[in-house]
């Protein structure tokens, strides 16, 4: 799951990630956050100016493949960059 949020002052994007327990132990959840870093990191140049996103990552997460993870954070950041943020859509709590 990913939230998106673009700062209208812009900036460099930045990432932060939430891996809770429901994931696995704690070897499989710092497993999961290096994963999912290596991935974005990858795509931080896609991101817009001013961009702060949220991955949160599901249980299923811990036992799947990297490949997959990638597909799976494509399609939801593609989601979520399309969605009309200036209506608040993509913003968690408001």
């Amino acid at each position: 799951m990913v939230h998106v949020d673009l700062d209208p002052i812009g900036g460099a994007p930045s990432v932060g990630f939430v891996v809770s327990r429901a994931v696995g132990n704690s070897v499989v959840r710092n497993r999961v956050k290096r994963r999912l870093r290596h991935l974005v990191r990858a795509r931080l140049g896609l991101l817009p100016p001013g961009t702060r996103v949220v991955v949160r990552a599901l249980p299923a997460a811990g036992s799947t493949p990297a490949a997959a993870l990638g597909v799976d954070l494509d399609r939801a950041l593609d989601r979520a960059l399309d969605a009309p943020l200036g209506a608040g859509a993509g913003r968690a709590g408001r």
